[in-house]
């Protein structure tokens, strides 16, 4: 019976651990093809109210930048770097430097190199939302992502 009693104990105390895990950023992605050996992947964060994410180009000493892990894979090549949309850019005395973020939402950027006509680009991303008053521990998503 204790070890019934423990067990349920610590069930609860995971559940509710999850349930405070924030996590104020959606992402949802795409692809297209520009041509038989070329694609453009989208990948889009999608923010709630108040929240922002920063620049893939954001300095180091200040928050952490959001950045992309592409899985290596026999079906493609990156070609270049993830591009992203002119960020906002606001002088943050927490960390003494310009800060480079995206509110509401933001579309990023990849192009690939076809090896094969049905790829599937995989990877991770990791990031960081803040407001005003408070930001997630990094987080990280995985993601796939199926050119046709």
């Amino acid at each position: 019976m204790k070890n019934r009693l423990l067990i349920f104990s610590l069930c609860l105390l995971f559940s509710s651990t999850q349930a405070q895990i924030l996590n104020p950023v959606n992402w949802s992605y795409g692809a297209k093809k520009i041509s038989a050996t070329e694609a453009v992947l989208y990948l889009k964060a999608t923010m709630d109210s108040g929240w922002h994410i920063y620049s893939v180009n954001q300095k180091d000493g200040g928050p952490l930048k959001t950045s992309f892990k592409f899985a290596a894979s026999s079906g493609f090549v990156l070609i270049g770097n993830v591009m992203e949309p002119k960020p906002i850019s606001k002088f943050e005395e927490v960390y003494g430097l310009q800060v480079d973020y995206f509110k509401k939402e933001v579309v990023f950027q990849q192009s690939v190199k076809l090896k094969k006509p049905d790829a599937v680009v995989k990877g991770k991303i990791e990031y960081m939302a803040c407001t005003d008053k408070q930001c997630t521990p990094p987080l990280e998503v995985e993601f796939s992502i199926p050119v046709k």
